[in-house]
């Protein structure tokens, strides 16, 4: 007889900050699978287990997280796998789909919480960068760069418009060699996106990675 695992069914049937962030982070990766069985899974497999155990909390799940040995180079690999058809309809419901890669789309998230699912997703599948440029002159520039990836063209796109509409505006979309795309923001816009997305709301969310967040704020502590 199967063991009962608890879960928050209804977590994504109602906004809130937590369930932004878990949404964009399950657009960069998560994905729905539905087995010989007939049953339907959610789930996220990432290199940083602290984030799982957040969305877990988030869930109200006592789900186990499975742990992936690397092959070759490859870092460990931790999975959160839930099953449950009504969360997967839900999400099927706010735009995800199995084999969403190259149909992703960008749900209708209130304005109130678009920073959070732009936080989530960023940490999913963004990253930022910071160093010196022009070298080769008398005077460096010390720059940072913020990019986000996705194989949907489209996706992107949405977010770079919903972004301009809340001021964080010279996003550039580039394909790049392969099946995706880039989002890049340079020094003026990732100052404007790390504003938004770790000030925006009164609601602070704890839900952040903080290795990156760190890039941004040592950027700001060290430039002119």
């Amino acid at each position: 007889m199967p063991i009962y695992k608890k879960v928050n069914k209804n977590f994504f049937k109602k906004w809130t900050g937590e369930m932004a962030y878990v949404l964009g982070f399950f657009a960069a990766d998560g994905y729905i699978t539905l087995n010989k069985r007939g049953a339907y899974f959610w789930s996220i497999q990432i290199t940083d287990k602290i984030i799982l155990e957040n969305i877990k909390k988030a869930v109200q799940a006592d789900h186990k997280i499975s742990v992936r040995s690397p092959r070759g180079n490859n870092s460990i690999l931790y999975r959160l796998q839930i099953g449950s058809k009504e969360m997967c309809r839900d999400l099927q419901k706010l735009g995800f789909v199995q084999g969403k890669t190259k149909s992703l789309a960008v749900p209708n998230v209130p304005k109130k919480y678009f920073s959070d699912f732009v936080r989530g997703y960023f940490d999913g599948d963004g990253n930022v960068w910071m160093g010196f440029v022009h070298k080769e002159r008398i005077t460096k520039l010390l720059a940072i760069r913020t990019v986000f990836t996705s194989c949907s063209m489209q996706f992107l796109e949405v977010m770079r418009q919903r972004l301009d509409a809340f001021g964080v505006k010279t996003g550039v979309l580039k394909k790049e060699n392969g099946n995706y795309y880039r989002l890049i923001y340079s020094i003026h816009g990732s100052l404007k996106l790390s504003d938004f997305m770790y000030n925006h709301n009164a609601y602070i969310s704890k839900f952040f990675l903080k290795r990156k967040k760190k890039i941004f704020e040592r950027y700001i502590k060290m430039r002119p």
